[in-house]
């Protein structure tokens, strides 16, 4: 889905591209195994990303990964995953069709993401994710930097989330 991008003086919301995106589950003593599989070393901290040219992984959970990267190599990080399977107990799911990527970047990003957001974004590191909730949708919140921020929200959720944003957006031009 290619969406417009909206934006108020101060901050900008987009739909991202679609990338290859997979969830990982794997114990995290087997993460030299998950690395070679995906060719990125893997965060080990809770709510830690890191990034490499076009792959990006972020640790979710104790032993959850959330892992991007081009469309094009899906099949092949499949096909590593899967060669590593017989020797390491693992879960690779393939989620690249049930979720989009909103953006949303600008100085004004973390107040306009207020409106539905419950944390506190400011204790939120660059660089880092959390599952948490859009109003009353799941969504993995990602901040890419001080000023910008990925949602990754389910197909299903999305015309919510975004309708929420357009809102909030509308309000932010009417100077509320």
């Amino acid at each position: 889905m290619n969406a417009p991008v909206k934006s108020f003086a101060a901050v900008s919301v987009a739909v991202l591209p679609p990338v290859a995106r997979m969830s990982l589950r794997i114990a995290p003593a087997n993460l030299a195994t998950a690395t070679a599989a995906f060719g990125l070393p893997l965060p080990g901290k809770i709510g830690q990303g890191v990034a490499q040219g076009d792959r990006a992984a972020w640790c979710l959970g104790p032993d959850e990964w959330l892992l991007h990267a081009p469309e094009a190599e899906q099949g092949i990080i499949v096909a590593g995953f899967a060669k590593a399977r017989a020797k390491t107990p693992h879960s690779l799911t393939v989620i690249s069709d049930r979720e989009f990527t909103i953006a949303i970047t600008g100085p004004r990003a973390q107040e306009l993401l207020t409106v539905a957001c419950p944390l506190d974004l400011s204790r939120m590191a660059p660089g880092t994710a959390k599952r948490t909730l859009f109003d009353s949708a799941q969504v993995v919140l990602i901040r890419d930097a001080e000023d910008a921020f990925r949602i990754e929200v389910w197909r299903s959720f999305f015309p919510h989330v975004s309708e929420l944003l357009d809102i909030a957006l509308r309000e932010f031009a009417c100077g509320l």
